[in-house]
């Protein structure tokens, strides 16, 4: 291993960490799961985020969805990019994220996923052992020119983040979605245009403290059921 680095240093960084891991255990041309990832670098919290973050660095690699052959839970590392271990290629391909534009964006858009309308925290339908997680994804990808700014970052829960990543290439352009617009009923093209116009869906109070309610912890969220509850009965 060069310059004595090993992945298993915990005092290293989780993108450093991921990326020597690929180097070494994967390498070149190589296939393994997230699974196998979160084993390795386990207690890291998104870690398979930080897997992403080496895209913009040169990383290539591939999901069932881009190469045939694998399997939907395998992943090919087609090549490896910029030595993101050693210090002069440490932020490569990365664009920081102020916690004051984070707080801005969450806040502008109502703490809801801006694609599926779901809340920090709230239990998907059709998965309902899982807890939504709200990031922050790019309007424009980085290699086509995004930025750090709130108007080019969009809140998203993480499974949405994750399959917009992969429609790269086969994103509906723009008369595509307007065929879609005129095939609405005259009802739904105002509530589309009310919700352009205010750059978003426009929540009412209820829906406002629905989202604020799913931040808290479970504890707190059973306390307020509780006293909400009673409060109906007066």
């Amino acid at each position: 291993m060069s310059e004595g680095l090993d992945w298993r240093d915990e005092t290293l960084g989780a993108r450093v960490r991921v990326a020597l891991w690929l180097r070494d255990e994967v390498g070149e041309k190589g296939t393994f799961s997230k699974q196998q990832l979160r084993q390795a670098i386990h207690g890291t919290e998104q870690v398979d985020r930080r897997m992403r973050d080496l895209r913009p660095a040169g990383w290539v690699i591939k999901t069932y969805r881009d190469k045939s052959g694998l399997l939907p839970d395998q992943l090919y590392l087609e090549t490896i990019g910029k030595p993101v271990w050693e210090h002069e290629h440490r932020n490569a391909g990365l664009r920081q994220i102020s916690a004051r534009i984070r707080r801005e964006v969450f806040e502008r858009d109502g703490h809801v996923c801006r694609r599926c309308g779901i809340t920090a925290g709230e239990l998907y339908a059709e998965e309902p052992r899982t807890p939504a997680r709200l990031t922050l994804g790019h309007v424009i990808s980085h290699k086509a020119g995004g930025t750090a700014r709130a108007e080019d970052l969009i809140t998203e829960c993480a499974r949405c983040n994750e399959a917009v990543r992969h429609l790269t290439g086969v994103q509906m352009g723009k008369e595509q979605v307007w065929d879609r617009i005129e095939n609405l009923s005259k009802n739904d093209r105002k509530s589309l245009l009310a919700w352009m116009v205010h750059n978003g869906r426009p929540q009412n109070p209820a829906e406002k403290a629905w989202a604020l309610y799913w931040q808290l912890p479970a504890a707190h969220r059973d306390e307020l059921k509780g006293r909400l509850y009673d409060l109906l009965q007066d």
